[in-house]
């Protein structure tokens, strides 16, 4: 099992930083009282033993001055864990004490501590309480000159094992058919009804774009290679700008009219285009089936 808990001053950075790491796959608990976290990692380990467990449990749990007795417990609950030998990374994250103003400032929080106290003050005495536990702590990252992605790159870089996938940015391929509408959530929409359509082949109309008679047919024709290379050359730039800003999750929509036979092809050949290393590939061919359950036999269309 693999545990990460996140700590540090408050207004530094660690709301983002749990996404972070939801991205690589951990499962967070945001504000879980430290006396509890014995009992969540005796279910955890319990999973793991099972014949179910299909791996290493990830888990990050976030512990802060939101909960009033963190200094008292964070303490016992880190010698704990260590006596059940389970291995334990404490993150801890703060920044400056002007930039922490200045975030508090465009929030329009209030900080855990300010009751009775100016923000000044409150901060200054969250960072003298969180000393102790910071000296505890096997990594310390200072956000005050970082942006999201320069945080996101630092945690990846800390956290990520280097055994398992790397992938940085989920790609969700989607085949669809225009005339269905264009999906609601797509960052990138690609139109490939430039090429001719199998529905009007006889013997291809009642089949779609995974059938080998189809697939022959369209990948004969120059244009589909010509089309895979410039997405390829597109992607080979974008990825790792998408990436450096921050993005997990890019849907690219590939459509065709009826979403059957054009876009189910040109989908499964861009599947290929994406490097490992840095991407996870997800594909759905959503209008696949349709015609056929609107209207029974495509052969009538």
């Amino acid at each position: 099992m693999d545990i990460v808990i996140i700590t540090g001053l408050s207004g530094s950075g660690k709301t983002s930083a749990a996404n972070f790491f939801e991205d690589m796959g951990y499962f967070v608990i945001d504000n879980l009282p430290p006396q509890l976290s014995s009992e969540i990692f005796r279910v955890l380990t319990e999973r793991e033993d099972s014949e179910d467990s299909s791996g290493r449990s990830k888990i990050a749990l976030v512990m802060d001055m939101r909960n009033p007795y963190l200094i008292e417990k964070l303490v016992p609950a880190l010698a704990d864990m260590k006596e059940k030998d389970l291995d334990v990374s404490l993150l801890y994250l703060e920044s400056s004490e002007r930039e922490l103003i200045s975030r508090y400032k465009q929030s329009r929080r209030d900080h855990p501590l300010s009751a009775g106290r100016s923000l000044i003050e409150a901060i200054r005495l969250e960072r003298e309480l969180m000393r102790s536990i910071r000296e505890m702590a096997t990594e310390i990252i200072d956000t005050s000159g970082l942006s999201l992605s320069d945080l996101r790159d630092s945690l990846f870089r800390l956290f990520m094992d280097i055994t398992e996938s790397t992938a940085r940015i989920t790609i969700f391929l989607q085949s669809f058919g225009f005339k269905y509408g264009i999906p609601a959530d797509c960052d990138n929409v690609v139109d490939v009804r430039f090429l001719p359509n199998p529905f009007y082949i006889d013997e291809l109309r009642d089949l779609c774009g995974l059938d080998q008679p189809v697939i022959d047919y369209l990948d004969q024709m120059p244009e589909t290679d010509e089309f895979i290379k410039l997405q390829k050359d597109f992607y080979d730039f974008t990825l790792p700008l998408y990436i450096r800003e921050g993005k997990a999750r890019l849907h690219i929509g590939i459509g065709c009219t009826g979403g059957r036979h054009r876009s189910v092809r040109l989908v499964e050949r861009m599947a290929t285009l994406f490097p490992e290393e840095l991407s996870r590939v997800v594909i759905d061919h959503r209008d696949i089936e349709r015609d056929i359950k609107e209207y029974g036999n495509p052969a009538l269309l």
